[in-house]
């Protein structure tokens, strides 16, 4: 039996098998996999050899970058341009001027792990611009050190675990609900799946699970259809109806945490003459009052966990409700105790409460960066069309660096940004973009310089993810497509032609690397109590299960046990109701405490308008598979479907399997239409994943594949975190009546001989 993994699941496989078979013992297969090698061997969609794009080798200064044909060439050429181009840039420009982005979910395997190649070797090349953050959930990774004093990372390994929720809790309030189809992922690897089924268990145990959403989601109970991008309010509402009936727990507050009374002053209308009750709240959200004084009633006699997921902080001022629902979690004062309090993350990816421990596993080494500079990595289009522009981040001013060079291994900035159309245009301005990349994405199309990279499948490698209690040797299924190569090789023979070969690769080929990375795990392993096979024996072998792996962490039990002693590593060693750091730099979009501050769009609708919902898919992990079996078969006319309300649909004039055309002044796009009665009359749900597929149809712009960043806002969420701000979106809807335009992505690119 031989192994593999990817951040969907892991997967079993023999010698001349054409499909992978899910792990033995994962309860809860995901979707995702099942389309996976049929986009590995989808050859009209692979990089079968280098190429470089004709108007780049013309110098056209990358004014035809969006919209041209590319030119095959040998390894030998590509690396050849390469090489000398980078060198150029850093003699002319200097190191900055190289944007290492590499931001995305890449490979699950530690070795042939994309970004941490790339940025290896640009560090050793002399360094480079890059970003910070990530697209999932920048803003609380802004905002957690400064109300908790620690890391979203920290705070996310420590969320309290999944079976004593279903012990102990009683309510469990679920802001953006609990998803069995976005914890199908975990990244670096996942051996088993356990969402889904404690989903189930949780209504076994009779827990109330209320779920605050403007779509139903999949857990049982209850099902509150707020209104998008409103959830502060209510959270706000109902941390006022606790405090009106005096049954916040004042001891916790006094001692667990800051500024208290002056979040209170706010809450209860002293400073801005506005109470912020269940009546007010009410007509923010669309939400019966009464049934919001009830709720609050039955949070302040039952154990409760105030649980919120990853979309609540990707929208306009997404800071707020996270921050607010922790000080909803402090008012009732039950965190610290077994099944209750306040998370972040359940069912945004598997392992938020997983009772498994953890493990430090090794990972390609990738030294300092010689380069200081970065950006928030949801502020690209801004950086490129702003160059030594100031904007604010994090509590200090910054400013844009000068980007010539954009490198981008592993991931795919057209499918994770906002508003494409506004990002097409920024991303002709550098001079140069190079990527390594297995398959012709829209990030591929509009590089100068593309490598040919080889996918998990197509070579071997380690799956060591810290959160999971399974350790893979992953062997290669098949042979790599075309000429693909991997991206250590790659990087191993720019080097050497670069001139520091040997502080690249240290004398290591693949195979001793790998061997020299497992070494390390048997330290690791041992200082947990437990020892590894050896090299040879762990790959002939396949798998390994850590004995006694369960452990079940309840978040903060440290500082409330011991609050001096294990005081938090925020300003006042506490958790910040108020935080003075805010207060202190008076941002318009980010109060020294949680606020009602409203979106920049969406809180009144005119005829016609919706809001648009764009959620995770579940048959690819974001734009990854799009052109496997799975994901195609899912389609309506080979285009991404949107769910629509019975009630948005006949306004519309649509049924189901029609087209719509969905748009603002953003942009617009196409979609299947899929009738349910699972999400407001008043939005429109399109996943997020469709390659992007713009195109002129009849003089204007039209993305004719599905994808709903054709129309998503670019901005910051707020100038304390500049995280994403994809949830605040509103869009209007018709029905599509032309001939469907062919669409370019299923295929490659254009190809020309050079001149």
């Amino acid at each position: 039996m031989k192994y593999t993994a990817a951040h969907w699941g892991a997967y079993q496989f023999n010698d001349g098998d054409t499909d992978l078979t899910p792990l033995t013992g994962d309860p809860a297969p995901s979707r995702i996999g099942k389309g996976w090698v049929s986009a590995v061997r989808n050859l009209d969609t692979r990089v079968l050899k280098p190429a470089v794009r004709k108007g780049w080798l013309e110098g056209d200064g990358g004014a035809h970058r969006c919209n041209d044909s590319f030119v095959e060439v040998s390894w030998d050429r590509a690396l050849d341009l390469v090489s000398r181009e980078m060198a150029r840039v850093r003699e002319v420009h200097g190191d900055s001027a190289i944007f290492g982005g590499s931001y995305g979910w890449s490979s699950s395997g530690r070795f042939h792990h994309a970004q941490s190649q790339m940025r290896r070797f640009l560090s050793l090349g002399g360094g480079f611009t890059s970003s910070r953050e990530t697209y999932s959930h920048a803003a609380a990774e802004v905002l957690f050190p400064h109300i908790l004093g620690m890391k979203n990372t920290a705070f996310q390994d420590q969320v309290t675990a999944q079976p004593l929720v279903s012990e102990h809790c009683e309510i469990m309030l679920a802001f953006g609900g609990i998803s069995a189809r976005t914890a199908q992922v975990m990244s670096a690897g996942n051996s088993y799946h356990e969402v889904g089924p404690w989903i189930d268990e949780l209504d076994a145990k009779g827990v109330r699970v209320i779920t605050i959403s403007p779509e139903k989601g999949e857990a049982k109970g209850e099902w509150w259809a707020i209104k998008p991008g409103t959830d502060t309010a209510l959270i706000l509402a109902l941390t006022y109806e606790i405090v009106a009936a005096g049954k916040h727990d004042r001891p916790f507050l006094d001692r667990y945490t800051s500024g208290w009374d002056h979040f209170e002053n706010y809450l209860v209308g002293r400073s801005d003459g506005l109470p912020k009750t269940a009546e007010w709240a009410a007509q923010i959200c669309d939400l019966p009052s009464d049934q919001i004084k009830a709720l609050a009633a039955d949070l302040m006699r039952s154990k409760s966990m105030i649980s919120m997921t990853w979309s609540m902080q990707r929208a306009d001022h997404g800071e707020q409700p996270i921050w607010a629902g922790l000080v909803l979690a402090c008012a009732l004062g039950q965190i610290g105790q077994p099944g209750t309090g306040y998370a972040f993350g359940y069912g945004s990816t598997s392992p938020v409460g997983r009772a498994a421990k953890l493990f430090p596993w090794p990972s390609f080494p990738v030294p300092i960066n010689p380069v200081s500079e970065f950006i928030p990595v949801a502020r690209i289009t801004d950086c490129l069309n702003a160059p030594g522009e100031p904007y604010r981040y994090n509590l200090t001013t910054r400013t844009y660096p000068d980007i010539r060079l954009i490198w981008w291994s592993g991931g795919n900035p057209f499918h994770h940004h906002q508003d494409l159309c506004k990002l097409e245009a920024a991303w002709c301005k550098p001079e140069t973009i190079i990527t390594n990349e297995h398959s012709w994405t829209a990030t591929a199309r509009r590089a100068d310089i593309v490598l040919p990279a080889t996918t998990p499948l197509e070579r071997n490698d380690m799956m060591l993810n810290r959160r999971d209690p399974t350790l893979l040797y992953m062997s290669k299924m098949m042979e790599p497509a075309g000429q693909a190569r991997h991206d250590f090789d790659i990087f191993s023979e720019l080097s050497d032609r670069m001139g520091f070969g040997p502080l690249f690769t240290k004398g290591l080929d693949e195979e001793a690397w790998q061997a020299n990375m497992w070494a390390r795990c048997e330290t690791v392993a041992k200082q947990h109590g437990f020892e590894l096979p050896e090299w040879e024996a762990f790959k002939d072998i396949g798998r390994f299960d850590i004995p006694d792996a369960g452990e079940q962490r309840i978040a903060l039990k440290g500082f409330i046990d011991d609050p001096e002693g294990e005081a938090l590593g925020s300003e006042t060693g506490k958790i910040t109701v108020s935080n003075q750091s805010f207060a202190g730099e008076e941002m318009n979009d980010c109060f020294g405490h949680p606020a009602w501050i409203e979106p920049t769009e969406g809180i009144a609708l005119e005829a016609n308008e919706y809001h648009l919902i764009t959620g995770q898919p579940d048959t690819r992990l974001h734009s990854q598979n799009d052109m496997g079996d799975e994901s195609l078969g899912s389609k309506i006319d080979g285009r991404e479907v949107a769910t629509l309300h019975p009630e948005a649909a006949a306004r519309i004039g649509v049924v189901a399997g029609d087209v719509i055309r969905l748009y603002n002044a953003r942009g617009a796009c196409l979609a299947g239409v899929m009738i349910r009665e699972v999400l407001r009359s008043d939005c429109i749900s399109l996943p997020t994943g469709a390659w992007y597929d713009p195109q002129i149809v009849d003089g204007d712009y039209l993305e004719v594949h599905g994808n709903p960043n054709a129309l998503t806002l670019d901005k910051g969420c707020s100038e304390l975190s500049q995280g994403n701000a994809a949830h605040t979106c509103v869009v209007r809807a018709e029905k599509w009546s032309k001939p469907l335009p062919d669409l370019t992505v299923s295929g490659p690119p254009r190809f020309v001989t050079e001149a």
